[in-house]
């Protein structure tokens, strides 16, 4: 393990005010500053150049994760070293890891993805949950998505559910934020972009879109609530409406399992004659 650090054992400490504070939306706005927590999400910190400013951890997950504290410390990271209510006091969730890194805001303008002429984006409009709007970034960057646009009736990207469920994805791939469900789609439609409104009483059929060949090309999926789907007015902007059919008796899908099905669909469509490779879930 690197050289040990003095421990802080107060949760009044500066330090740990302004990190416990960043659980707050106004605060991280303000300090352009996010919480990143447990082993996965801090080593992908650490590797994304210039994000991670600070990590705490407990003894224990010190020496656990003795090669995340020396990456964490090669990147420039201040390195506190804390103890467990310390720990609990910065943590969002019931069962700490025993690392909590403090990041700098990694979103990327609108304007550069569509300069970098993306061939498969998630758009997610109107998504309010941070867990499933974190799990369809995992699915677009498992996909292999160029970037994912969170309009600005979406949840925070930085919200602490939103950051876990990604599970480091978020360091992975371009994320604008912010941007009007118009603006985006005209903005990909301009790009050369084929916009497709997921939604589950869609006039076209994932299945019949695969048969016909038409998702090969660049293609945007526009994914809604959780609850209501998308409003008619986002509906009428896509190029086509997409239903994922239903084959056995359920009776519909939620949110992160219809992107990605849609996701992969596009590529599959995407990538027909290029082998895949396949994961073990941890």
């Amino acid at each position: 393990m690197p050289p040990a650090t003095p421990e802080l054992i107060s949760p009044r400490s500066p330090r740990v005010s302004a990190a416990r504070r960043l659980a707050r939306r106004n605060f991280r706005g303000k300090e352009r500053l996010f919480l990143a927590e447990g082993p996965q999400a801090v080593r992908e910190a650490a590797a994304h150049a210039s994000t991670l400013v600070e990590l705490f951890a407990t003894l224990d997950a010190a020496e656990r994760y003795a090669d995340i504290i020396g990456e964490a410390r090669a990147a420039g990271a201040r390195v506190h070293l804390a103890d467990d209510l310390v720990i609990a006091d910065i943590s969002t969730t019931v069962t700490p890891q025993g690392l909590v890194g403090v990041c700098r805001f990694l979103d990327t303008p609108f304007e550069d993805i569509l300069r970098g002429r993306p061939k498969l984006v998630a758009v997610l409009a109107h998504v309010r949950d941070p867990g499933n709007a974190g799990t369809v970034l995992r699915c677009a960057d498992a996909a292999g998505a160029e970037a994912v646009v969170l309009t600005d009736a979406s949840v925070d990207l930085y919200n602490p559910k939103t950051v876990r469920a990604s599970v480091g994805s978020l360091f992975h791939l371009p994320v604008a934020v912010g941007v009007p469900v118009e603006q985006a789609v005209a903005g990909l439609k301009d790009a050369g972009v084929r916009i497709l409104a997921a939604d589950g009483a869609g006039t076209d059929d994932l299945d019949d879109e695969l048969d016909k060949g038409t998702m090969g090309g660049p293609t945007a999926w526009v994914f809604g609530n959780e609850a209501w789907g998308l409003p008619e007015e986002t509906r009428a902007l896509a190029d086509a409406v997409v239903r994922v059919p239903i084959h056995g008796k359920a009776e519909s899908l939620n949110l992160a399992t219809a992107a990605a099905v849609c996701l992969y669909a596009s590529a599959r469509a995407q990538r027909a004659s290029a082998g895949c490779r396949s994961v073990t879930e941890s």
